[in-house]
């Protein structure tokens, strides 16, 4: 008799029979399995942090849990997830001289003198969120704007979309530049004749970038634990980190083993070597309880529009002379997928251009025949795309990663770089729908602010921090929003092959979900979700900011 009570007892006790948390009196939403929006009432957490039952008003709910959380009628939504960033470049933007918020060059040149006088070390100077566009400028930057206010210190700075570096004279002598260097293929040193002005695009920043010192480990792990405040004060729980190199994944896994990883990552390597380095033979498996796993590789085909580095079919209207970088040929593009895909690795990669992006395209043709199955194959960015090209995306399952705020914050200089003839299929994401492309969404940041819901909003009206266009740019590309608040949960969770665990509320995934300060379902205007503030974000059903 006593045995069978100590079995009773013992089976009373296990996880099965608690739930580790009731998250009771809220205002819920999710998507369910076939995308529709739901209400709830209540969710039920069990031991594992995962979703076991959703309530509505009336149910009658489990007695059996150990900790009751009153939600105090607050609205409640799936923790969103960011499709493309770079975690480890917003937690050193946080830490390095962040230019991303000057309005000329005049204004960037104080900011950056001021940055000097208090920082006396390191003695370079490094840093970035530079834009030309923004300022007005009318031209490049040059070395010797950069003299004329830090003349006895190295100063390199990168542009906000990562795709040129500003350098000043220290830094070009220190890094052995002069009139003599030769761009790597797939980059272009900017010259007043033969003399370097300071630009250096794409490839041929690294000709500057392997003269500037490496950040000590203590150095990258305060970077990781700034960027991930950062996200989770965003509301986001989940990230695709577009281009891990190997410290970067040494530091997330140096925040896992010590129990500080508390948002989940969906790491791409930054090419080839660090993907074997890290990955071997193929995908990692979900570590510290699914928060971060390598399941895929990121490649580049062009640069960015800014910095007319973009591949584009016809040359920039603006630089007849120029048709923007082809980082790689088309065989040294199919070589690349072919090493990774040939180990299961998943492919994103970088096209921004018409011309880059009809080279992708033609590569994932090739490609499916070889390597057929679920490859989801990733186009990054797909910004200027041939409207004859849009209806290839759908072929073999590939999606469409983009970033709405980069339409809001490119219009006018896309416009400047092309002319309106050439964008009908720029930034195009109802066409995609309508051609049922899969579309995830996040924001690249740092080039971007990491705050989805202002992603959404980009999505929905297609204008400007000013409001500008009126009506919307290109407006018949505009999303409603249960087609954004999708492409920034199930769509980017299934761009990672995350689907079976993230992106909802589903019975089964993980309970990770944010409060907010307003029902973003209930009449709200575009601009109101903008100006949405996340209260607190959860993962795995315990709180972790703010925390």
């Amino acid at each position: 008799m006593k045995r069978l009570l100590a079995a009773l007892a013992a089976l009373l006790l296990t996880p099965a029979a608690f739930a580790d948390v009731l998250v009771d009196n809220v205002n819920g939403y999710t998507l369910n399995a076939g995308g529709k929006l739901i209400r709830f009432s209540a969710m039920l957490v069990d031991d594992d942090g995962k979703v076991q039952q959703l309530y509505s008003k009336g149910d009658k709910k489990a007695d059996r849990t150990r900790y009751r959380f009153d939600g105090k009628g607050r609205t409640l939504i799936p923790g969103l997830i960011d499709a493309h960033g770079h975690v480890m470049g917003l937690g050193f933007q946080a830490m390095q001289l962040d230019l991303s918020d000057t309005r000329s060059l005049a204004e960037a040149q104080a900011k950056i003198a001021a940055f000097a006088a208090a920082n006396p070390n390191p003695r370079w100077i490094v840093g970035g969120g530079w834009n030309q566009e923004q300022w007005g400028l009318g031209r490049f930057p040059t070395a010797a704007d950069l003299d004329a206010v830090v003349p006895g210190r190295p100063v390199w700075l990168e542009r906000v979309d990562g795709h040129a570096g500003w350098a000043n004279s220290m830094a070009m002598k220190e890094a052995g530049i002069d009139a003599s260097s030769i761009a790597p293929a797939g980059g272009k040193i900017e010259r007043n004749g033969k003399v370097p002005t300071g630009i250096f695009v794409d490839a041929a920043a690294s000709l500057v970038q392997r003269a500037v010192p490496e950040p000590l480990p203590r150095i990258r792990d305060r970077a990781f634990e700034k960027a991930q405040e950062i996200l989770l004060s965003n509301g986001l729980t989940a990230v695709a980190d577009m281009g891990t190199a190997s410290d970067d994944w040494h530091a997330m896994r140096r925040a896992g083993d010590i129990g500080r990883l508390n948002i989940r990552i969906m790491s791409y390597a930054a090419g080839i070597d660090p993907l074997l380095e890290i990955a071997g033979t193929g995908p990692t498996p979900w570590l510290y309880d699914n928060r971060l796993r390598m399941g895929g590789v990121k490649f580049y085909i062009d640069g960015a529009l800014g910095s007319r580095g973009a591949w584009l079919k016809q040359p920039y209207l603006d630089s007849p002379d120029e048709h923007g970088l082809n980082l790689v040929t088309d065989t040294e593009l199919k070589n690349l997928m072919s090493r990774a895909a040939m180990d299961g690795f998943q492919v994103a990669v970088h096209a921004i251009g018409d011309k880059a992006n009809a080279l992708l395209l033609d590569a994932i043709h090739e490609m499916a025949d070889t390597y057929k199955g679920d490859r989801r194959w990733r186009v990054e960015h797909a910004q200027i795309v041939d409207p004859a090209d849009l209806s290839r995306f759908a072929r073999f399952g590939t999606i469409a990663s983009m970033q709405p705020v980069h339409q809001t914050s490119d219009w006018k200089m896309a416009e400047l770089r092309m002319g309106t003839d050439r964008l009908g299929g720029a930034y195009a994401w109802r066409s995609m729908l309508a051609n049922e492309v899969p579309l995830a969404f996040g924001s690249d940041f740092p080039v971007e602010s990491p705050n989805p819901f202002r992603g959404i909003m980009a999505a929905m009206t297609r204008t400007d921090a000013q409001g500008q266009p009126p009506g919307g740019w290109q407006p018949e590309q505009r999303l409603t929003l249960l087609q954004a608040f999708h492409a920034f949960t199930r769509g980017a969770a299934y761009a990672g092959f995350a689907e079976d665990r993230l992106g909802t509320l589903e019975k089964g995934h993980m309970a990770d979900f944010i409060f907010i300060d307003r029902d973003i379902f209930a009449d709200a205007t575009p601009e109101q979700i903008g100006a949405t503030k996340v209260l607190e974000t959860w993962m795995a059903g315990a709180r972790v900011w703010p925390n």
